[in-house]
């Protein structure tokens, strides 16, 4: 394959109908079923669906992030820079393309029940070095177009370029964005700002970034400070805090549904309402990050599940899923080669039911397989010098194949890999069936007892001689 990790080859041929009701195991709540909670999706710029507008076999994620070789070598260590793409298109003749594409995001965002974007503002907006400078402008511009409705949260990233900004030249940053009507602001006008990594400023120095803000701009701020570390923060920047959020852990041991303690998400997000605050939980799907050799287990979708469950169970106002389109870390909700929109379809039930109050009732049986396409400890034909391992605290490593189903009615699930099949029984709702991960390929099949009412097949192969080191989990939909 000339070098190259061709994702592109295997799409998902049936993922254009987008958000399409039929994808999905349940009807979809109309707007005036929704409570008042939103979800947002963290939109990290230097991924967008193109990055270049050529064809996806020669483009710059193919031959230079997905290469082993690519981008002079640079990535060679650890195997490449990603694992994962955004779904690939054919080259647009719009001489506007990215802003075609950043309303494609927008649009797919919406189908997906997402009500905004949490853009994540890395640099100035006049920097002239990086194209992605203009990314937040041109973002905030495309959910004006395709529907106002749909909010931009404005993220300062404080530990990109901006963490050396003052309070003043932060300020005059993000009062530039202010009056953009898609603009995420509270319903008493206050624009909401919620700083990436808020701890790496005082909060003296944030103090002053308001009164400035206020002051020199008349803008009056919601302050909703995201923290790495919230438990240790969160008492000394109450004064000045609308609410508060954390990055988040990306495995069930990281995500424990019970408060244990001070450090727990659970816990955080309850001393947040006991302070008067709103809090905005993380939902992760998974974890995976080459470039800096380490990965966390998500064990299969169960991390998914778990993080909604917080969310769900401490009364959270406010969700993020993290990351949309993050696929250095591969975190990446959004539709891509790896997930097509499977993921989104998933993640819907959960997603609903936050904005509902209520679970969704199923009305069309659906199967969804959660697996990688190589075994752990596969030894790669490309072994980069520097492999991933998984992060201190992670949960332990396993090889299993998941088969979450939404039915009506108790179910038998048979996961076929090979020539082995393995069955389980699910009940109504809401199910889970996780197997042993074994090489070849995988389909799973759910019968009501009389009939096959769902069936899918992994679009790839557990292979025994992978080309490359991912540890990234795939998702197919028997919908899909």
């Amino acid at each position: 394959m000339c070098g190259f990790f061709t994702l592109w080859v295997v799409p998902h041929l049936n993922s254009s109908n987008g958000g399409g009701q039929q994808a999905l195991p349940f009807e979809r709540p109309d707007s005036a079923s929704l409570n008042e909670k939103l979800v947002f999706a963290h939109y990290f710029p230097p991924y967008p669906i193109s990055l270049d507008n050529a064809e996806p076999f020669a483009d710059t994620y193919e031959t230079e992030y997905l290469s082993i070789d690519g981008e002079k070598g640079i990535h060679q260590s650890y195997g490449g820079l990603l694992r994962d793409r955004p779904e690939s298109r054919a080259p647009l003749t719009d001489p506007q393309w990215r802003q075609r594409d950043l309303e494609t995001e927008v649009r797919n965002a919406i189908s997906a029940g997402i009500d905004g974007f949490s853009v994540d503002i890395m640099t100035r907006a006049t920097d002239t070095d990086w194209w992605g400078s203009t990314i937040p402008n041109a973002l905030i511009a495309a959910a004006s177009t395709v529907d106002p409705n749909f909010k931009v949260m404005l993220m300062p990233d404080m530990n990109a370029s901006l963490k050396s900004t003052s309070p003043q030249e932060l300020a005059a940053e993000m009062a530039q964005y202010a009056t953009a009507p898609s603009v995420f602001k509270l319903d008493d006008g206050r624009l909401v700002i919620s700083p990436f990594l808020a701890e790496n400023k005082s909060p003296q120095w944030w103090t002053e970034f308001i009164a400035v803000m206020k002051d020199s701009y008349g803008i009056d701020v919601a302050f909703v400070p995201l923290f790495l570390d919230a438990a240790a923060n969160m008492d000394a920047f109450a004064a000045i805090s609308y609410g508060y959020s954390n990055w988040g852990n990306r495995s069930p041991a990281g995500n424990p549904l019970e408060a244990l303690g001070p450090t727990s998400p659970r816990a955080a997000a309850d001393k947040a309402h006991a302070m008067g605050k709103v809090w905005m939980q993380p939902v992760s799907f998974q974890d995976v990050r080459p470039n800096q050799s380490i990965y966390d287990e998500a064990n299969n979708s169960q991390n998914l599940r778990d993080t909604w469950n917080i969310a769900l169970e401490s009364d959270s106002e406010w969700v993020q899923l993290t990351t949309w389109n993050d696929y250095s870390e591969g975190t990446a909700f959004a539709p891509s080669e790896g997930h097509g929109r499977a993921l989104l379809d998933l993640n819907a039930y959960w997603l609903y039911w936050f904005r509902t109050g209520e679970p969704p009732v199923i009305s069309r049986d659906t199967a969804y397989l959660i697996y990688r396409s190589q075994l752990v400890g596969a030894v790669p034909s490309n072994p980069p010098p520097s492999p991933m391992v998984l992060r201190p605290g992670s949960s332990p490593v396993r090889d299993t194949v998941e088969v979450v189903t939404a039915v009506r009615g108790p179910s038998t699930v048979t996961v076929t890999i090979g020539d082995t099949s393995t069955s389980c029984e699910v009940p109504a709702g809401i199910g889970t069936c996780v197997v042993p991960a074994a090489v070849g390929s995988v389909v799973a099949t759910v019968s009501d007892g009389t009939s096959e009412i769902a069936r899918v097949s992994a679009h790839r192969e557990v292979s025994a001689a992978p080309y490359n080191q991912n540890l990234e989990y795939l998702v197919d939909s028997s919908r899909r």
